[in-house]
């Protein structure tokens, strides 16, 4: 009996593998993985997604009205001129799937975010992925790629899995540089880790330019990963072309009470900021001062952790998982030399750098 034969591009696609939560025995790790919040849920929002088990017999709102409201007057947007999706990650698939096809080209960096190559070949696009500069976006090696077939790029700021970052210049200049034909995607998924001083003005050009789509989510410094709440601003345009192949129920009831009650806590938000731009100033420190180890300049929530000396970065991972410490080792991103670790609480990041430091002691 003969299957059904998959498109030729789907089979093309590595699957997204998830950061891990246990070890090779089962354990329970600290996850240090994927970039979550280390202090949880605003209790706000806890609150708000329990009232709202009282109708779960209710579709939620489609239109995602109240959401839209209150992230427009949280980030002075306009509501008509917002998408939203099952995470950040179904609007960048809305975005491939409604600009790009067989035979166009979608844009990305080497070390990008893993789910720009699968949104690319789902919809039968080809990827064009260009080199890097020290692990950071190069402005000018995306531009020399763009082709008549170019139809998308997507840029994460601060890039992930590297968590360095493209300034306002860089970003006005790539954008510059583009045709009006090609949409620019602008992935901010760790934008509110970022000091005022470093907006990158996404948002303003995605006001002012009919050809820009900015992309937020919920799920990290917000602390609501679980309830994968994403969305995305952009000129009507775009916005209304989407819309025609959006899922009707992105999210639950629950995560839409969540998400607007998160955007409320101004506290919640400011002291994940703090502790993360203290930490990770710290852990980036320590890692440097260890031999054959270097910290790529991070923005984000999280460190990448290059392992240039004796200590591999699999052996180093073996070792924090054996500590009971997931991280993310990227050998399937073209990274077997680095591991990313999360910024974590107080305790666990010194407890990583012992980890770390036995281990280049180990190996010396």
């Amino acid at each position: 009996m003969t299957a059904p034969a998959p498109k030729s591009w789907i089979l093309g696609i590595a699957p997204y593998v998830p950061g891990r939560a246990t070890s090779e025995d089962g354990r329970k790790v600290v996850k240090l993985s994927s970039n979550e919040n280390p202090f949880g849920t605003p209790a706000p929002a806890r609150a708000a997604y329990r009232a709202a088990a009282d109708h779960l017999e209710r579709y939620p709102d489609a239109a995602a009205i109240d959401l839209r409201a209150a992230l427009a007057a949280h980030y002075g947007v306009e509501a008509e001129r917002l998408i939203y999706g099952t995470g950040s990650d179904e609007v960048l698939h809305l975005a491939a799937g409604t600009f790009a096809g067989v035979g166009d080209e979608i844009i990305h960096v080497r070390y990008g975010f893993a789910v720009y190559e699968i949104a690319t070949r789902r919809v039968g696009a080809t990827p064009v992925v260009v080199a890097d500069r020290d692990y950071a976006t190069d402005v000018d090696a995306i531009l020399a790629a763009v082709t008549e077939r170019t139809k998308v790029v997507f840029v994460a700021n601060p890039n992930n899995p590297t968590g360095t970052y493209s300034s306002a210049a860089e970003i006005a200049r790539l954008h510059a540089g583009l045709p009006d034909s090609v949409l620019l995607v602008l992935d901010q998924a760790y934008t509110e880790y970022l000091e005022p001083e470093d907006d990158d003005g996404a948002l303003d050009l995605a006001r002012s330019a009919s050809n820009v789509l900015v992309t937020r989510t919920f799920s990290k410094i917000f602390g609501l990963a679980s309830e994968r709440v994403g969305w995305g601003y952009a000129s009507p345009e775009i916005i209304n072309a989407m819309h025609r192949i959006r899922a009707p129920f992105a999210f639950s009831i629950g995560a839409q009470a969540a998400a607007i009650a998160a955007l409320g806590d101004a506290g919640f938000v400011e002291r994940s900021r703090s502790h993360n731009r203290e930490w990770r100033g710290w852990f980036s420190e320590q890692v440097d001062a260890l031999p054959g180890l270097r910290a790529v300049p991070s923005k984000a929530n999280f460190v990448l952790v290059l392992f240039e000396g004796l200590l591999t970065a699999e052996d180093a991972y073996k070792a924090l998982m054996a500590a009971g410490y997931a991280t993310r080792w990227l050998p399937g991103q073209g990274l077997p030399q680095a591991l990313r670790i999360t910024i974590g609480t107080v305790a666990e990041m010194r407890d990583v750098v012992a980890v770390l430091r036995a281990e280049t002691e180990r190996t010396a």
